[in-house]
């Protein structure tokens, strides 16, 4: 598609833009991670991670991404609407734009378009439903934060990195009784775990319950495309043969190769209070130290309906970096998510 120029879009005179392409994947990841160096002073992507997401099944690069060209070619920004949940009702939209190029209105224009990209998808949601648009920036970045506030958008959660370094004796796990501990190299059932996952999440803030058929087909283009999955780690806590919780893990993050990632920890409601939890903790963190890794890291609610940043807290691990996550209502209509846990 030819890139759309600046009288038809508000942009600064030379500027233009278009959808993102595989050709762009490169100049894209460098665009975030320059922005990110800027903001915490560390990384957030790589190439092939960048492309992993634009490879994501039902992802349509064409109607979901914007790039905009600086008049020499450069890319100075980006932006992603993710709708591929079905229910479509929380759509998430991550963008940046390059530093040296704010206060250009050029964010401005992306969230503009985003906003237009979000409306798109409301036919696909139930006619009752409360339908939102969702950004995000590291905490205390006054120019995001200035941007969606100006977009209408309001503040509605925090979220963490909790981190642990691995430089002292990590407690051995103390499972529950009959708990045994595989993971999915042993058991490569990946609809038993996304059962599990689905069912221990369903208490979390935001949860909405997805297609099984779309979100099965998602996870096993990450499982097999991503450079950090390991199948040794992702951890799996049984009961006569049950999932009750997982730990589901990354060798790495981009940003931080000495750092194993817990994706995913959860514990099913028949098996909590049990410390079944705080056992998967120590557990994936003596298999990181066992592999050399020096520090294991998670993201969490800040204000966990389920208690999960104080089990962090008692597992020994530390707030390092916030997340504002910021929404403006498309449609209003009944919250279909989860906002409180039911006992």
């Amino acid at each position: 598609m030819l890139a759309v120029k600046q009288k038809q879009t508000g942009l600064p005179e030379g500027f233009a833009t278009r959808p993102a392409t595989m050709r762009d994947v490169t100049e894209t990841a460098e665009l975030i991670n320059t922005c990110a160096h800027f903001m915490i002073g560390k990384p957030d992507t790589d190439e092939s991670e960048m492309k992993n997401e634009w490879e994501t099944p039902g992802f349509d690069m064409d109607n979901s991404t914007r790039v905009i060209c600086a008049p020499d070619g450069q890319i100075v920004g980006y932006i992603a609407v993710w709708d591929l949940a079905d229910p479509p009702v929380q759509l998430w939209v991550f963008g940046r734009v390059h530093p040296e190029f704010e206060g250009m209105g050029i964010g401005t224009h992306l969230l503009n378009w985003a906003e237009q990209r979000v409306k798109q998808a409301t036919p696909r949601a139930p006619k009752e439903a409360r339908i939102a648009m969702r950004c995000g920036s590291f905490s205390g970045y006054e120019p995001a934060k200035q941007l969606f506030q100006e977009r209408g958008m309001r503040l509605i959660r925090h979220f963490w990195r909790m981190e642990i370094e691995l430089d002292q004796p990590i407690p051995e796990p103390a499972w529950p009784e009959n708990i045994q501990v595989m993971t999915f190299a042993n058991k490569p059932d990946l609809t038993a775990v996304y059962h599990a996952i689905e069912d221990a999440f369903k208490d979390h803030w935001g949860f909405v319950a997805s297609k099984e058929e779309e979100e099965l087909k998602r996870w096993r283009h990450w499982n097999e495309t991503d450079e950090a999955h390991d199948p040794a780690l992702w951890f799996l806590a049984t009961d006569d043969g049950e999932i009750a919780g997982v730990s589901l893990c990354r060798k790495y993050l981009a940003e931080d190769k000495e750092m194993g990632f817990v994706d995913e920890l959860g514990v099913r409601r028949p098996w909590r209070r049990q410390g079944l939890a705080l056992a998967l903790l120590h557990h994936t963190f003596r298999i990181f130290q066992e592999r050399g890794q020096k520090r294991v890291g998670l993201g969490v609610d800040a204000a966990s309906l389920t208690g999960a940043t104080r089990l962090y807290e008692k597992a020994g691990m530390r707030v390092t970096r916030q997340f504002d996550a910021y929404e403006k209502v498309i449609r209003p209509g009944v919250d279909i998510s989860t906002q409180t846990v039911k006992e």
